[in-house]
Order: structure tokens, then C-alpha cells, then sequence
């Protein structure tokens, strides 16, 4: 009998009994479903000792290593794990890397692979599994190493050599990386991923049509696989072609983590044809705090069809969604609510696109609440400079590593923002939260902070409102500021993000904000100097 490593629980358990009753699969079973009730104790007494009559039974021995993990039992965990890995193909190991993540132990995996690694030294699947980690921690100098010994032993391993393009495109050795992906392409022209790899890499960096000559190379083939599809719709959005962009990119939906909404029931395209009037329209959180702030700015024309606008979204957001002009309710968790379509936020654009109102609404679309911002106008009202936001990191979010990887390259020490305290005339707020706002004291001027007071956006909206400017890198903080209709100078990374376009220092998303971009790959120094030489203007005029 042969079972799936990562074999899904079962919602109910079976009804228990001894070891002779219950089949080997019925136990694998019993054995992930106490896992995702996180008693690995009772995992691991279900597992057993694996009978040798179920030694074609990897899953067992892989459900047994995951509970081994969860009990920090490294020795044992790298045992099981080897007895779960086949010859070929990944090792057992990389399928724990996910759930290591979901249970912010990233970290523990480098132990784990120590272990691993001295009990099998000649196996190069744990070199790339141990360098996948250290990628994803930003230890470049250790992966690479890792991936240069793995690719003596296997020269022309695609996966390895994948994944030292991952390390290169992270490291800002862009040329190298496609030198790489060029490479698997010209070894199997029938294999679209390096072409969609190439086609990423150089749409990150400003090459758009490139980027777009090769899509039109893998689109066909692969015509129906949404990853591909949904890189092809940010190659599109970035480019400016925003009516095709925002139809390409509903292919997201043919991957994990965006609605479990029936599709069926997406809101269409608004025409004359579509009548929303008296119809609910459920407009719900998908992704990012700045991408539902951003998008916000649809929900007044939404309004205008007669439709019955519900928000479903995040309690830091609710009040800030409640000011905006038209919408009927606003909820934050709680069951699924009646209505007649969905649309999530980011599927707006597309439903608008067609229409006169194809970019939303003017700013400003968002609102601070007047009693708080009364508040801090009282507060402030002895400041007489020029008063500058500063925000200098984003959300890390541990447990996504896709959005990990991309705070490492879009935030900043502010130890890198000194120069800024130069400025004669100027005062400073933070609106910086979370870990990075343990750096204030890193500041050679004086950076005031009241974000411990601000517990919601909602709360941060009403400070932001007081203050003459801010400056932030790319996080939802410009989206907040922007959708004030605050002046915004926004610190960008090289390989900046698609909604910023490319080669603009504006944007026609909130038309008072200038981007202030790298010149140099992880390099912020310049755009220091550029922001201080603006904040110097913006004092003489003040």
C-alpha cells in the first residue's frame, strides 16, 4: 500500500482500536488528525513503531517526523525522515519546511538539517533543503556555499541550479540569474518555468518588454497553469496595460491562499447590462492591509450601481472602512454573511475597468475620524516646523515567506535615515509599529513617538492627518497616507513593485506622492540624500 507524504486529516477521527483493527492508513489518519488538534504526543502513540509489513509506507514514517518535530526530538525526527525519503526525488525533509514556517520555527530546521546532514553526507537533496532555509533568513554567503558544493556533486541539477538563481536575483546579481535560467531554457526549450523565471527577473528590474516578448513565448505553453498567468498579469500591470492586467490577473484564483469564495459568484465586469441595484455585493479582504486601502477608492462607484455594499475585512481597518462614502456595513470576522456576489478587493479593479471609473474615485477617498484627529491637533499645536512621518520598515510577517523575502529588500535600518535629523525645521514622528520601532533610539535627533497610543489604522489615520508629510517606504502607511490625500515621498526599492509602474517618480494612484527610488540594488544611501535635499525644500517653503 502506498500513501501521499502529506496525506490531509481527516475532520473526524476514526473511532480507535488496537493496532490489529486498524489498517496502516487508517492509522497514518488518526495520526495527522491529532497533529492538527497539536497533540503530537498522541501522534506519535498512534504512529507506532512501524510494522515491517509497512515498509512501503513512507507517510507513516513522515507523519512520525512531524511529530517528532513538533516535540523538538531532532535525533529521532532525522531518523524517520530518512526512512520517509525515497531515493530520488526531494527529501522528506522539504515538505516539513512549510508546516516549520506555519509554526514560526523556521529556525529549528537548521539543527534538524545538521543532524540530517551528518547522518547522510553525501546526500545533496539536504544541502539544497539546509540552503533553502538559509535563503529564506537571509544567510546569502552560507546558501551559496551550500549550492556550489551541491552543484560539484550534480553539475546540472535543475533544482539546484533554480535555486542559486533564487539566491543571485536576492542578492541583486541579476545578469547572473538569468544567465542561469537562459541556461535550463536552452536544455529543455519545452520547459516554460525558466522562460516564466527569465521573464520575472527582468520585469522586476525595468526590462518590460523583454519580460513580455518571453511571456508571449510561455503563455502558450502553458496556457491554463495560474502561476504563469498570474506573473504574466504583473508584468502587464507594471507596464501600464491595466484593463488586460487586471483580467490576467483573476488567474490567481487557481492558487492557494486567495478566496474560497464560489467563483461562480464573483461580481462581473459592470456594464449597463449588469443591474446591482438592491443587490448585496460582498467586498472581502484578501492580501495586504495596503492593497484593501488602496482599493478602497471603489467602493463609492460600486455604491452608485445601487448595489448594497457589506465589507468583510480586519478589525484595524474597520472604522477607517466605515467613513468611506457609500458602504452599508462593515464586518470583521464572524460567519459568512448573505449576499448575492463577492468581489475581493483586489478584484475591483478589474470589475471598474471598463468604466469611466477605472481608477476609483479621486483622492481623497479615506477619512480620519475628526474627534481623534481634534485630539492630536491639540497636541501638536505648539509645533511649529515642518512635521514629517517617518515610517521605515514593514510588516516581516514570519509565517509568509514570499512576503519575509520582499520586507527584507523594501525596509531599512533607520540608523540609515540619520542624515534626515540634519534638517533644520523639521521635527519628526514616528508611525513606524511593531519590532522596528525598537530602533528609535538609533535616531541622532529627536523622533517623537506616539504609535504606542495607536492601537488601529484608524487611530494612526487621525496623527497622519496633523502631520505636513511622510515618508515611508513601501508599505500600507503610503496607501493610508495617500488615500488622506497626504503629501507622501515614498522610498523605493530597484526591483520595485508592479503598482509603482516603472521609471515614474509619480504615480496616478495618489497624485501627492513622489517616489524616490534606488539607484543601486539595496543601496538606500542615495535616496537619503535625495529625500533631505526634498524635506529641505519642503521646510523653505513651509
Amino acid at each position: 500500500m502506498s500513501a501521499s507524504l502529506d496525506r490531509p486529516a481527516l475532520e473526524t477521527p476514526l473511532p480507535a482500536a488496537t493496532d490489529g483493527q486498524v489498517s496502516p492508513s487508517d492509522r497514518l489518519a488518526l495520526a495527522q488528525d491529532a497533529l492538527a488538534r497539536k497533540d503530537p504526543e498522541k501522534a506519535l502513540t498512534i504512529a507506532g513503531a512501524v510494522p515491517e509489513d509497512t515498509t512501503d509506507m513512507p507517510a507513516l514514517h513522515y507523519v512520525r517526523a512531524r511529530a517528532l518535530f513538533h516535540l523538538r526530538r531532532y535525533e529521532d525526527c532525522a531518523a524517520e525522515l530518512e526512512k520517509a525519503s525515497a531515493s530520488v526525488g526531494p527529501h522528506a525533509i522539504s515538505l516539513l519546511l512549510d508546516e516549520a514556517v506555519a509554526l514560526r520555527r523556521r529556525d529549528d530546521l537548521l539543527p534538524l538539517l545538521e543532524i540530517c546532514r551528518r547522518r547522510m553526507p553525501d546526500d545533496t537533496r539536504l544541502m539544497d533543503a539546509e540552503a533553502t532555509v538559509l535563503i529564506q533568513i537571509g544567510r546569502f554567503e552560507d546558501a551559496e556555499l551550500l549550492l556550489r558544493q551541491s552543484l560539484q556533486r550534480r553539475p546540472d541539477t535543475r533544482s539546484t541550479l533554480n535555486l542559486l538563481a533564487l539566491l543571485l536575483t536576492e542578492t541583486g546579481r541579476f545578469e547572473s540569474a538569468l544567465s542561469i535560467m537562459n541556461g535550463l531554457r536552452e536544455t529543455d526549450p519545452q520547459d516554460w518555468e525558466p522562460i516564466c523565471n527569465m521573464a520575472c527577473i527582468l520585469s522586476s528590474i525595468g526590462r518590460m518588454e523583454e519580460a513580455a516578448n518571453l511571456y508571449r513565448q510561455a503563455v502558450p505553453m502553458a496556457p491554463k497553469d495560474p502561476r504563469l498567468r498570474l506573473n504574466h498579469s504583473i508584468t502587464m500591470l507594471k507596464s501600464g496595460r491595466m484593463a488586460q492586467g487586471w483580467a490576467e490577473h483573476e488567474w490567481r484564483f487557481g492558487l492557494p491562499g486567495h478566496t474560497s469564495m464560489p467563483l461562480d459568484r464573483l461580481l462581473p465586469n459592470i456594464s449597463p447590462a449588469l443591474d446591482l441595484r438592491g443587490k448585496r455585493v460582498l467586498v472581502t479582504q484578501e492580501e495586504g492591509l495596503g492593497d484593501t486601502l488602496m482599493y478602497l477608492r471603489y467602493i463609492p462607484p460600486l455604491a452608485r450601481t445601487g448595489a448594497i455594499v457589506h465589507i468583510w475585512g480586519t478589525e484595524t481597518l474597520a472604522a477607517i472602512c466605515e467613513r468611506v462614502a457609500g458602504v452599508a456595513e462593515v464586518q470583521f470576522g464572524g460567519e459568512t454573511p448573505e449576499y448575492d456576489y463577492h468581489c475581493p478587493f483586489i478584484s475591483l479593479p478589474r470589475a471598474f475597468s471598463g468604466t469611466p471609473d477605472a481608477m476609483g474615485v479621486p483622492v481623497p477617498y479615506l477619512s480620519a475620524d475628526r474627534r481623534k484627529a481634534e485630539m492630536w491637533r491639540h497636541r501638536l499645536q505648539d509645533d511649529h516646523k515642518l512635521r514629517v512621518g517617518l515610517v521605515w520598515a514593514g510588516a516581516a510577517r514570519p509565517e509568509d515567506t514570499a512576503a519575509l523575502m520582499v520586507d527584507r529588500q523594501r525596509s531599512m535600518p533607520l540608523s540609515t535615515l540619520a542624515p534626515l535629523a540634519e534638517i533644520e525645521g523639521a521635527s519628526f514622528y514616528s508611525l513606524q509599529k511593531d519590532r522596528p520601532a525598537e530602533q528609535i533610539p538609533d535616531f541622532p535627533g529627536e523622533l517623537i513617538n506616539f504609535m504606542p497610543e495607536c492601537h488601529t489604522m484608524d487611530d494612526t489615520a487621525a496623527l497622519m492627518v496633523n502631520l505636513d508629510i511622510i515618508v515611508s517606504v513601501d508599505t500600507s502607511a503610503v496607501h493610508l497616507a495617500g488615500g488622506l490625500g497626504k503629501p507622501v515621498i515614498m522610498m523605493d526599492r530597484v526591483n520595485n513593485c508592479w503598482r509603482w509602474l516603472h521609471g515614474r517618480d509619480d504615480t496616478p494612484w495618489y497624485p501627492q506622492m513622489t517616489i524616490v527610488r534606488q539607484t543601486r540594488f539595496a543601496d538606500w544611501s542615495d535616496v537619503v540624500e535625495r529625500v533631505k535635499r526634498r524635506l529641505e525644500d519642503a521646510v523653505a517653503a513651509h
